[in-house]
């Protein structure tokens, strides 16, 4: 049986208790989703969509951290927006966190996300 660690810094914001911030497991780690939170302040960034987009890959870095890991070992992310209109703002501040070697994405559009936020992100990295 796999052995599954779950990570936590109070560098990202809290979870909900049904979830973890990541799973460890098999050399992977697995980033739950991750909203434009500040987690100094606990409150949504309340600039544009691609501020809440380098918030929510500022907190996904800290989980990463935590883990052991780093964003540059990411190879899968996940991006949730309310409004395809907010692609390229979004991406702009995508492309800032990956080098050459861009992981690979999937973006679609959803009717909503937590705390009425305009951008949702996770990843899956490995060690």
């Amino acid at each position: 049986m796999p052995t599954r660690t779950a990570v936590h810094t109070d560098k990202a914001p809290p979870p909900l208790p049904v979830y973890s911030q990541a799973i460890i497991c098999n050399g992977m780690v697995y980033c739950s989703g991750q909203v434009g939170v500040d987690p100094a302040t606990k409150q949504m960034n309340q600039g544009g969509v691609g501020d809440r987009a380098k918030q929510c890959l500022t907190n996904l870095s800290a989980v990463l951290t935590e883990a052991g890991s780093s964003m540059n070992n990411v190879v899968k992310v996940g991006v949730f927006l309310t409004a395809m209109d907010n692609f390229a703002a979004v991406n702009r501040e995508y492309e800032k966190w990956f080098g050459d070697l861009k992981p690979s994405r999937t973006c679609v559009a959803v009717h909503q996300l937590p705390m009425q936020t305009d951008v949702e992100i996770e990843c899956i990295a490995h060690l």
